[in-house]
Formats: structure tokens, C-alpha cells, sequence
């Protein structure tokens, strides 16, 4: 990321918009390392991996999968991808918190509904980010969608991703206010999206409202999300999230109630610290 006067505009996009657009941030190598911890992930899926229901090609995804790290290692210590986070946060410390990744071709998919991806986290604070990678070219109008500055907003019920129903909520318990119905009246929000080319970068806070647009058939989109924290971010465990948890953990979130009390700084040795650089145990 630029230094100056450009730096300082984009950290302050960052803060004010809740997502920046970082045209070629990923240099070639850095790029095809991420290709290759993408390649691991789908090769070695995760007990949470699933695909999205009511699509006619593939919609697949898996993420915090509790045996990436070491795949992911290389691409954290090396490339400049933890650095570029925290030069928007103005933090030197930076910890990597999991890696999310898409797959979509085919047949023609259902667009990812809107969403926040707090609602579905026990946690809270402002220096959190979304670092959204594509390896094929995305035009504008299939790119991922956000509603500007909404991160500093409402946080809602997650969507429970219900093909007859985007806003069908995920708790439902009252905690959360459900979803608007964003996509039946666009007009009403501030809707912004990028196209990219491989080894650009979006990164967008997670408490935006996004999603995703439907891929065309005979399309093809894969994504990876690396997602990072600062040392602001705190455990908020959420009643919802502790009631839909399963008997046995598929990340390293559900141990987090034994280890942590509500309100302390988010640590847990599955989210290592990568800035400055550490070998540790995500201290």
C-alpha cells in the first residue's frame, strides 16, 4: 500500500467506507502461494465444509478449518498480506484469526445473500479485517457488494442462507434484529463494488453488510478470505452463537468460552499473532 498522502486517504476510506479496493497489493509470487493454500483447503475440507443450497452448479465453501494453519504459514509470514491490514488499522500488531474459501462454477449459482460476518463471531472491536482474494477476473457487476459505512451500523440476526428466504434469520432469538431485505429495494442503500483482476485486494471490515453476486453459467469464481484482528478486538460471546454450537468443535471458537471471560482480548493459540512477527502461540 502506498505511503503519504494516498496512504493516508485509504486508511481513511477504510475507517469512514468499511472496505478499500488494493489493485495489485498481491505480487505473482505472493499470488500463486495463495493458490496454493487455496488448492490445500479444498483438497483437505473441513467437517464445516458445505455447499449452498438451491444452486444448479457448484457453490462451495469451507473456512476456519482447524488444520490450515501450517498450509497457510508461508503465505501469512512471507507475503505482505498481514502487513497491508495493519497499515489500514495504523497497528503494528496484527494476529490471523482463519481462512474462508469459495468455489463457484458451472451452472448458473445463487448470489451469496447479504449478510454481516460478526453476527456469526463471538467477538467485537474496530481493528478487524477481511482480506478478499480472487484468482480469476471479476467485472463489476459480479463482484462482491457492500453497503458503504455500514459496519458502523446496526449489526443484524445472520441470514441463515434459506434459498426461499434471505433475511430468514440465523438465531432468531430477539438478540439481533433480522436482516432488511436489501436486495428487493437496492435503491435505498449506498451499494458499492469492485471489479479485480488477480492480485488485486478488497479488504473490508466484517461487520459490513455484503454479498455476493449470482455467477453466470458457464462462469467460474474462486475466492479465498483471510481474516485478521487487532489488539482491540475483544470475546463477545452471543447466546445465539452458543445455542446453534455443535457437540464437538469444527473451529477453534467454540473453545473459547473455557478460556476466555467475556470482554477479554481475543487469544487463543489457533489465531496466531503474525505482526510483528512471532513464532508463539498467538500471544
Amino acid at each position: 500500500m502506498a505511503h503519504g498522502s494516498r496512504g493516508k486517504a485509504l486508511c481513511d476510506a477504510f475507517r469512514r467506507d468499511g472496505v478499500v479496493l488494493l489493485p495489485g497489493a498481491l505480487d505473482a509470487a505472493a499470488l500463486a502461494e495463495a493458490q496454493r493454500a487455496y488448492a490445500w483447503s479444498l483438497a483437505n475440507p473441513s467437517r464445516g465444509a458445505s455447499s449452498f443450497p438451491g444452486s444448479d452448479g457448484v457453490f462451495y465453501q469451507d473456512l476456519a478449518n482447524r488444520d490450515a494453519l501450517p498450509a497457510y504459514r508461508r503465505l501469512l509470514d512471507e507475503s505482505r498480506a498481514a502487513d497491508l491490514v495493519g497499515e489500514l488499522w495504523g497497528s503494528e500488531d496484527v494476529w490471523f484469526m482463519y481462512e474462508q474459501v469459495f468455489r463457484k462454477e458451472g451452472g448458473k449459482t445463487r448470489r451469496t445473500p447479504w449478510h454481516q460476518d460478526t453476527s456469526y463471531l463471538p467477538i467485537a472491536g474496530e481493528k478487524l479485517a477481511v482480506m478478499w482474494i480472487s484468482f480469476d477476473p471479476v467485472p463489476k457487476e459480479g463482484a462482491l457488494e457492500f453497503v458503504r459505512g455500514s459496519h458502523r451500523g446496526v449489526l443484524y440476526d445472520g441470514s441463515r442462507f434459506d434459498p426461499d428466504d434471505d433475511t430468514a434469520p440465523l438465531y432468531g432469538d430477539g438478540t439481533l434484529p433480522r436482516l432488511p431485505d436489501i436486495e428487493s429495494q437496492r435503491d435505498r442503500f449506498d451499494i458499492v463494488s469492485f471489479p479485480v483482476e488477480p492480485g488485486d485486494v478488497v479488504v473490508f471490515h466484517p461487520s459490513m453488510l455484503h454479498g455476493g453476486a449470482p455467477t453466470p453459467a458457464g462462469g467460474r469464481r474462486r475466492t479465498l478470505s483471510l481474516r485478521f484482528f487487532g489488539d482491540d478486538v475483544t470475546y463477545a460471546p452471543r447466546g445465539g452463537f452458543t445455542s446453534i454450537l455443535p457437540d464437538e468443535p469444527t473451529t477453534f471458537f467454540e473453545e473459547l468460552p473455557e478460556r476466555l471471560a467475556p470482554g477479554a482480548p481475543l487469544r487463543h493459540p489457533g489465531f496466531p499473532k503474525v505482526r510483528p512477527c512471532a513464532s508463539g502461540s498467538g500471544t
